[in-house]
């Protein structure tokens, strides 16, 4: 079998083959990088500027298991994957319980502990529950765009890749509006600033994406979203489709059809892996911008099962494919910042792979960040990779109202380590993980 964490990219594309939904392919080959040292790749301004940091400055500010080069990077099960669930572990079961706050009245969680060298253990509560997903849906969207890549490469990873560094767009509506600011660093005058997503900025798929996922721009979000839905609507001609034409299709096309392609491409590849649509969907936009123009279908739920199935599927290469897998997990790979479950002082030394969401609002009172009355979600999902040999998933939601979780997740994060740590992995798989995976 090809090991797709080695392969080196190829700059050039080959024809098209129509395919109607994004199977499970093996292709020939893959990017070779992401995450501190992917800039010359990937051309993600953010990356060049980790490039150009001191040691003295980018210690001080990544952890040092945020500081993982890609030849690191792999999939876990990708040598043995898996279509389901680890068997439900009762021993770790009772324990988890015993974890949350207040018994978990508010919290649906899923663990899944894949550490080599002892057998797979899987434990939940509430994991059927259904919350608002907030940001931690961005990785739905990130899966729908690296279906339509493969939809239109079906036979090179190469030119999937190629044109997510060389493919410039707009903004536009769909970029308003957010507070999450993005990073813009000018490589020449190694000049660093945060700012708004606005209509007029432009940058490559290759950074909207990584503006999604690593600072959670809700306009970066809405972009790919309108990106991966031409991609669908246009198949080969997307390649040369300008933003007039694409303002055109938009501006004529009937908004109900318009609503169906969206609500297709951004959930159809999660039925595909098995996830119900009451385990996780997406119905509506980011921005106002973007709802305004692709009206909402059926509103966004998800659940720790759904979000625990597509964990499962990625670390297997199932999500579109092994090449595709492994790109979405070097760009999970947080080396923006860490925050809420991610930021524990226990997964310091740890490789961390991770999407953080929420949503509040307040029922008439003022409302403080993160205090809602009325909801409160939190929300996240992180692999984890500890060099001891600890490997686990966590789907993590919950809804207390008033009262910020973050810290209470940023605990429960150094619980579950701790208890999935009291199993050790054996010495020989220790030393597969010190070397790599190898």
């Amino acid at each position: 079998m090809i090991d797709f964490n080695h392969v080196k990219p190829m700059k050039y594309l080959i024809p098209f083959a129509i395919v109607a939904l994004c199977f499970v392919l093996y292709p020939a080959s893959g990017p070779q990088a992401y995450p501190i040292d992917g800039y010359e790749l990937t051309r993600i301004s953010r990356l060049a500027r980790l490039m150009d940091m001191d040691s003295a400055q980018l210690v001080r500010s990544i952890p040092t298991g945020g500081r993982m080069p890609f030849s690191y990077i792999r999939l876990n099960l990708l040598a043995d994957p898996v279509d389901s669930l680890p068997s439900r572990d009762e021993s770790m079961q009772e324990e988890l319980i015993g974890l949350l706050p207040s018994r978990g009245a508010n919290y649906g969680i899923a663990v899944a502990d894949i550490s080599p060298g002892r057998e797979a253990r899987f434990a939940a509560f509430h994991e059927d529950r259904g919350y608002q997903p907030g940001s931690v849906g961005k990785l739905a969207v990130a899966t729908a765009i690296f279906c339509e890549l493969e939809n239109l490469f079906v036979d090179s990873v190469e030119a999937r890749f190629d044109l997510l560094e060389k493919r410039i767009v707009g903004g536009g509506p769909f970029a308003i509006y957010d507070h999450h600011t993005i990073p813009i660093y000018d490589t020449l005058t190694q000049q660093y600033t945060r700012k708004q997503a606005s209509p007029s900025d432009r940058f490559s798929l290759y950074e909207w994406i990584d503006h999604m996922l690593s600072v959670s721009n809700n306009g970066a979000a809405s972009v790919i979203w309108r990106e991966a839905l031409l991609m669908r609507v246009f198949g080969q001609d997307y390649l040369t489709l300008t933003e007039e034409e694409a303002d055109e299709y938009f501006n004529t096309v009937d908004r109900r059809e318009l609503s169906d392609i969206a609500n297709s491409v951004v959930n159809e590849p999660l039925r595909h892996m098995g996830i119900g649509h009451d385990e996780w969907r997406l119905g509506t936009m980011f921005t106002r911008g973007g709802s305004g123009i692709v009206p909402p279908q059926g509103g966004s739920v998800g659940s720790p099962i759904g979000l625990m199935k597509w964990l499962v599927a990625l670390e297997s290469g199932r999500v579109i494919d092994p090449a595709s897998s492994l790109e979405i997990k070097r760009l999970m790979y947080m080396t923006d910042r860490r925050i809420r479950y991610a930021h524990s002082p226990s997964l310091d030394s740890a490789a961390v792979f991770f999407k953080s969401g929420s949503l509040y609002s307040c029922g008439g009172d003022p409302c403080r960040k993160y205090h809602g009355t009325r909801m409160n979600y939190m929300n996240s999902v992180a692999i984890v990779e500890q060099p001891h040999g600890g490997r686990y998933l966590v789907a993590l939601m919950s809804n207390v109202l008033g009262r910020n979780s973050a810290y209470d997740h940023q605990l429960l994060a150094s619980r579950i380590d701790n208890l999935i740590s009291q199993t050790p992995a054996s010495e020989a798989n220790l030393d597969e993980v010190r070397n790599g995976g190898e």
